[in-house]
């Protein structure tokens, strides 16, 4: 009938078009997506500093444990990247200034608690802080990654050694315990500043751009 007649000419008509342009969907994984992954898994870390810290001051024993122990800090414990920069003079700071202080400070206090690992007594908490340490050596790749998406150079020359050459150990169990503690606190302390950094910063970069590309072909 008419209508048979009809999607056979339609068919081939068809068959006999030219090809059509091919539509390719690519997303660029730019600045913004990296600098989202880098929030996110600094809000992670801190989510999961809080569960390793409880475990590690219950394994150090009174005083640590106790909520009300807030001891001044000491002197041996300034080998440790403070973060008690006031907040002013550090938003004053560039963006890649920023960075780069935040690329140091996490490079070396993962060599910290790499020797921390190393020196706890009990399986679990070896298990917690490996795992913590694998998750920590990941931001530091990812703020790399944001520093080179951004064409900001990545801090040159090594992290540094945890104890200089020729640093005394602790003279006494406290003290090594109250090193330890300022460890972890000043880590809590960089990953909530961190996670503030990256949550303005994202603010400043647009998110990934997804692009449609045509490639005419036979036109």
């Amino acid at each position: 009938g008419d209508s048979w007649g009809i999607f056979t000419f339609l068919c081939a008509a068809l068959c006999n078009l030219p090809a059509l342009p091919a539509l390719n969907c690519s997303e660029e994984l730019g600045a913004g997506q990296s600098i989202q992954q880098t929030y996110d898994l600094t809000r992670y870390l801190e989510h999961q500093l809080r569960t390793l810290a409880g475990t590690y001051l219950n394994y150090l024993g009174p005083p640590f444990n106790e909520p009300d122990f807030n001891p001044p800090r000491l002197a041996r414990a300034e080998r440790v990247p403070s973060a008690t920069v006031d907040l002013d003079l550090w938003r004053g700071l560039t963006d890649n200034a920023r960075l780069a202080a935040n690329y140091r400070a996490y490079s070396r206090l993962l060599c910290y608690l790499r020797v921390l690992d190393g020196q706890v007594g009990t399986a679990e908490l070896r298990h917690r802080l490996g795992h913590f340490c694998a998750s920590l050596q990941g931001l530091v790749l990812s703020i790399g990654g944001v520093m080179s998406s951004l064409g900001y150079p990545l801090p040159t020359g090594p992290a540094g050694p945890p104890t200089p050459p020729g640093a005394p150990a602790a003279p006494n169990d406290f003290l090594k315990k109250m090193d330890d503690f300022w460890l972890l606190k000043e880590l809590q302390t960089w990953l909530w500043r961190s996670a503030k950094d990256f949550n303005r910063l994202k603010k400043k970069v647009p998110p990934a751009v997804v692009t449609l590309r045509l490639e005419a072909r036979g036109f």
